[in-house]
């Protein structure tokens, strides 16, 4: 294999290119080959990656599968299972991007053939490397917060004119709940372990799909025999989007109030001067509170490009796999829940 993985990107909109292929550039890696149909984003591939050959579809680009170390598939979500399967079937490792499939059924699957080819399947699961996660799951080692009974996320924008994209518009594989769902529930799975129980409220208020979702997860009982219950929401028509993520204890309180970058009523908290902290103020990552006290938190080292440094080192000295696709099957399940309980307005409980 050569110093850079060569790498086929599927798809180059706003997942491919400005996630994906910007990761790719900043961990050293080269995107060799595109596919894509649009003119716009092709021309856009070429002046990103002078020499890059563009494809018109998966298929072709698999006729020089000798010519790529790894296949990143940022297609539309309900393309994902013809993609990935394609290239497993070329032996090549796949990255695809969350979620794994629009059903737990489809992701089960996925996985299987992944198992089939010597697991060469992982999922960018990128939000496991956000600052916010990261500081988190330091805070929680710490045992600051004492024994956790609630977490709280929220994913919330004021979009009121929607965009008119398959994510909005496509009622099989679009909207929040596969969308930023995927990543609340991963993020909550990770953090506190597996769902035993979901409760759900989907709505559609401007899009065909769902735009405004709330789901109530109760968790197995951790080693202290407390079940954590988390709330994750995620909407499009929030004019005052509320904190980004509360988490809280019998000893205090975790509370980062934006995300992003993006606005909160709930950011003037970190506005306010706080002579006694004034470098941890410009570091830091959210608050231990405790009532009226707060501290801020340290900002855990790490970062996004962090996910396709592991990809490199799965690939190249056989490191851990970033991300196992088994992960992204227990998240369908908990979508799949969500769907079912807000269908019939009751509480499902996973086996």
């Amino acid at each position: 294999m050569s110093d850079s993985l060569r790498v086929g990107l599927v798809g180059y909109g706003a997942s491919g290119r400005g996630e994906h292929a910007r990761l790719l550039r900043e961990v050293g890696q080269r995107v060799t080959h595109v596919v894509v149909r649009d003119p716009g984003h092709a021309a856009a591939a070429r002046a990103d990656w002078p020499g890059v050959v563009i494809d018109p579809d998966v298929a072709t680009m698999l006729t020089r599968a000798a010519e790529l170390d790894l296949v990143v598939v940022a297609s539309p979500t309900g393309t994902h299972m013809a993609n990935v399967n394609a290239a497993l079937e070329a032996r090549l490792p796949v990255v695809v991007d969350k979620p794994l499939a629009t059903t737990t059924h489809d992701a089960r699957q996925l996985a299987r053939t992944a198992e089939a080819h010597s697991g060469r399947l992982t999922v960018f699961q990128n939000r496991r490397w956000d600052a916010e996660q990261l500081t988190l799951r330091q805070v929680l080692d710490s045992g600051e917060l004492g024994n956790v009974h609630t977490f709280e996320r929220r994913w919330e924008r004021w979009r009121p004119v929607p965009q008119h994209r398959w994510k909005e518009m496509d009622v099989v594989a679009g909207g929040l709940l596969l969308d930023l769902g995927s990543h609340l529930v991963d993020s909550a799975v990770q953090l506190f372990g597996p769902v035993v129980s979901v409760y759900a409220e989907l709505r559609s208020l401007t899009t065909p799909v769902d735009d405004d979702v709330f789901l109530a997860l109760q968790h197995a009982a951790g080693p202290n025999g407390v079940r954590v219950h988390s709330h994750l929401q995620a909407g499009a028509l929030v004019g005052a989007p509320g904190p980004r993520t509360r988490v809280l204890g019998d000893a205090g309180a975790y509370l980062v109030t934006s995300f992003e970058a993006e606005p909160t009523p709930f950011s003037v908290i970190d506005d306010i001067p706080h002579s006694r902290h004034d470098h941890a103020h410009q570091s830091h990552e959210g608050w231990l509170v405790h009532g009226a006290e707060r501290v801020p938190v340290s900002r855990a080292p790490g970062g996004p490009a962090d996910f396709y440094r592991a990809v490199v080192r799965w690939l190249t000295v056989d490191g851990p796999l970033p991300v196992n696709p088994w992960d992204a099957v227990r998240t369908a399940a908990v979508l799949d829940a969500a769907r079912e309980s807000s269908r019939e307005h009751r509480v499902i409980t996973l086996r």
